[in-house]
């Protein structure tokens, strides 16, 4: 967990804008003890987590595709190589969608901007150092041109089931 109170608490204010402006279908989806809160959602998403991720076409086609992410100070961050579509779909459109579901256990479902990471982004050392001790090497080092991204969300909810404890 790299979160800090401050970040969880911008979490917890995003989650609550998001679940006020939904649909009333999702809502009454996500209620009551099904709503997952901040803390939760940081405690469920520690290490990495398959996400499938959408992305979109030059023709404005959904496409949706799995990567790693790794949930660091509130943010989903993930990587790909430069030569995968979701690459060139993000370098014109970084609009996307991103979901973790585990059964029916959880789900958690954000919506938002990929933003390029790079050394010059105060987060890259931190971010790369978290991945290169979860797969034992550094990522950038997978390939000739692998690029690792941070979801910068501005919509965030999260389901829990029965059986999520």
């Amino acid at each position: 967990m790299y979160e800090t109170p401050e970040e969880v608490e911008s979490l917890q204010r995003l989650i609550d804008s998001s679940r006020a402006g939904a649909t009333p279908h999702l809502r009454a989806i996500i209620s009551g003890n099904h709503v997952m809160t901040a803390p939760q959602i940081v405690d469920a998403l520690t290490g990495m987590k398959v996400l499938s991720l959408a992305t979109v076409t030059a023709k404005g086609e959904p496409r949706v595709s799995a990567v790693d992410g790794h949930f660091l100070h509130g943010r989903w961050t993930f990587g790909t190589d430069g030569r995968a579509a979701k690459a060139r779909h993000l370098a014109t459109r970084p609009a996307v969608s991103a979901a973790h579901v585990d059964g029916e256990r959880i789900g958690v479902f954000c919506h938002g901007t990929a933003v390029a990471l790079t050394p010059a982004d105060p987060a890259w050392d931190e971010t790369i150092a978290h991945w290169a001790a979860h797969y034992g090497s550094d990522p950038t080092t997978w390939g000739d041109d692998i690029r690792m991204y941070r979801i910068e969300p501005t919509w965030f909810v999260g389901y829990r089931g029965a059986d999520a404890g």
